[in-house]
């Protein structure tokens, strides 16, 4: 008596196993399965939401499958064209990037947590790991691609964590340092107003904050930054220090116009009479302007 080995080698079909992934044949589409040949005694069957567009699935279509059963109650092969394209791309993101290797994907819908990304296959990135500070908006980066560092592979589990907070705060360090390297005291920066205290304000320079102190800002007495300051604001200030060990810069805004003072006694003399206004008072007398 033949063997079912023997009768397939004689039937010509080919032989296969479970978990292997194989080509296969389209033979009919219906509304809720698709049946392929792959060669074997019985033809395989996948479920219909299986495809991203079922109405473009077409006899004869050649596609790659996995084979979850031999054989089920039916005596039907159960395959899955799922699972072969998502063991094939695992196995190519595997070859082409290691933890801590860079890889570009693209945003496929927002879940607890973070967001999904398929980068061949899905991974996963954490909602602090989206930006340098954690997006209140997810949804608004689904759809969009981006370039993402592999930070855990889990071959076990089959998952992938990633990160775009590291390469956004790597490109700023690198930007920082050669910012500090170049600039001088005396130069004239333009930035943008990130953030005010009562203080002073910090100034975006485009890779690194800078301080610009409130007794820095005017000549004239001010009673709070944001008098003269709102975030967002673009302004153009010079460099008044850079410590680059610290990483630290000083900035200014009144030292873009001329020092009063170097010619107040040419404006005010002695003893010439001048009107003014009382713009506080103090317990030893008052500011006048």
């Amino acid at each position: 008596m033949l063997t079912m080995e023997e009768a397939l080698k004689q039937s010509g079909k080919s032989l296969v196993a479970q978990g292997e992934i194989v080509k296969g044949k389209i033979i009919e589409v219906r509304s809720k399965e698709v049946l392929v040949d792959i060669g074997y005694k019985s033809e395989g069957v996948i479920p219909a939401n299986e495809f991203q567009d079922a109405n473009a699935v077409k006899i004869g279509d050649e596609i790659d499958v996995l084979i979850e059963k031999l054989e089920n109650k039916e005596g039907t092969v159960v395959l899955s064209h799922e699972k072969a394209e998502f063991q094939q791309n695992w196995d190519k993101i595997l070859t082409i990037c290691n933890e801590g290797g860079r890889v570009t994907g693209k945003v496929k819908s927002v879940v607890k947590g973070g967001l999904v990304v398929n980068v061949g296959v899905e991974a996963f990135l954490p909602a602090s790991q989206i930006d340098v500070t954690t997006p209140k908006n997810l949804q608004s980066f689904v759809g969009n691609a981006y370039e993402f560092k592999v930070v855990k592979i889990n071959q076990d589990r089959q998952n992938i964590v990633l990160s775009r907070r590291e390469l956004i705060e790597a490109e700023r360090s690198e930007k920082r340092a050669a910012l500090l390297a170049e600039m001088t005291p005396g130069d004239i920066r333009k930035g943008t107003v990130k953030n005010i205290t009562d203080f002073g304000a910090f100034i975006d320079l485009n890779g690194i904050d800078g301080l610009l102190h409130i007794t820095d800002m005017s000549w004239g007495r001010i009673g709070h930054p944001s008098e003269i300051l709102k975030v967002g604001q673009e302004i153009d200030v010079v460099v008044l220090d850079v410590n680059k060990e610290k990483e630290r810069v000083s900035l200014g805004l009144k030292q873009k116009l001329a020092n009063p003072w170097d010619s107040i006694e040419t404006k005010f003399p002695v003893g010439a009479k001048v009107k003014g206004k009382v713009v506080s008072l103090v317990p030893y007398g008052a500011f006048v302007q």
